[in-house]
């Protein structure tokens, strides 16, 4: 079943042009409708992998949805002139989908991040969230993954949350979500966040949009990954100026 949503084009990757609230109220009624659904939370650097790996630029393709997760995306979508009216990020969605499958009873299997943190989320959800049902979990070293998806299809859950970084969790998202009509979605190091191992950056940093920064400072060795932006925005501004010249 199709979504609603009309989608921009950032350097061949379509996002869906929406508002956070939006979204989730379309999440909520796919979830109700028990509807496979695949999200994938794409900011520059996921884009600029996708343009040099054509077998995950087809996954993007395959997904349902795939959110601006980046203030360069909402950036790149102004420049090429098809603005979009905010970010949806991983982490906010995510939290935004535990406070409504709280209040709705449902069911959730997370995959991901070390099994110490794992065990630090499950403890928190079954804390915070006391009406979901948590009906697995596993970390995210694994060689196989038959012993995981079997457990998800024997519990069918409502959601399945896989953390294991791009371009993994996407990869195991669309090899395994028939087995399942869930909501899946790749929610790279959120896990770590809600586990309380890393913290997210201070709200004064997120509306500036320079939580890049804030988290550049916490980890140092995530500079070679941060050269992605200046990349990606110089094929912003390429595109942009390609599209004026076949204008003229």
């Amino acid at each position: 079943m199709p979504n609603k949503f009309k989608k921009t084009k950032i350097l061949d990757i379509e996002f869906i042009n929406t508002t956070n609230d939006a979204f989730l109220t379309q999440i909520a009624t796919d979830s109700m409708a028990h509807i496979n659904r695949f999200i994938v939370t794409a900011n520059p650097e996921i884009v600029l992998f996708a343009r040099q790996h054509p077998d995950y630029k087809k996954i993007l393709t395959q997904a349902d949805y795939v959110t601006p997760d980046g203030i360069g995306i909402i950036k790149g979508a102004a420049i090429l002139g098809t603005p979009m009216p905010e970010r949806i990020t991983g982490y906010d969605t995510l939290m935004s989908l535990l406070e409504w499958a709280n209040s709705h009873q449902k069911s959730i299997y997370l995959v991901g991040a070390a099994e110490m943190v794992i065990q630090k989320v499950a403890k928190t959800i079954k804390s915070d969230y006391p009406n979901i049902n948590l009906v697995g979990f596993h970390n995210g070293y694994f060689k196989n993954d038959q012993d995981i998806v079997s457990n998800i299809k024997i519990s069918q859950p409502d959601f399945v949350f896989v953390a294991t970084g791009f371009p993994n969790q996407e990869e195991f998202i669309q090899r395994n979500r028939q087995v399942s009509d869930s909501i899946w979605m790749g929610v790279g190091g959120s896990f770590d966040v809600l586990a309380g191992t890393v913290n997210r950056a201070p709200q004064f940093w997120q509306n500036h949009h320079i939580e890049w920064l804030y988290r550049l400072f916490q980890e140092p060795t995530r500079f070679i990954r941060m050269l992605a932006i200046p990349r990606y925005l110089l094929l912003i501004y390429k595109e942009k100026f390609r599209g004026h010249k076949k204008k003229n």
